[in-house]
């Protein structure tokens, strides 16, 4: 498991994604009106904290992209 993310591509996807899990609990723009639409953005949002925390995508990695420098 090799680090492809990048640092300013894991604070990004660190931020985001505390966002897309905080909105839904905090009724941001009625994020949290539907539960399903709720827990997805929750799942995504700690995917993106995941990713973000151990410099590493899978997606990244099947799509051969690299945003952290050698």
């Amino acid at each position: 498991m090799t680090a492809n993310v990048g640092t300013v591509d894991r604070g990004l996807r660190v931020i985001l994604g505390i966002a897309l899990i905080v909105a839904p609990l905090l009724n941001f723009l009625g994020l949290g009106a539907s539960a399903v639409v709720a827990y997805i953005l929750m799942a995504i949002g700690a995917i993106l904290i995941l990713t973000g925390l151990f410099s590493f995508c899978p997606l990244y990695r099947m799509l051969n992209i690299r945003t952290k420098k050698a």
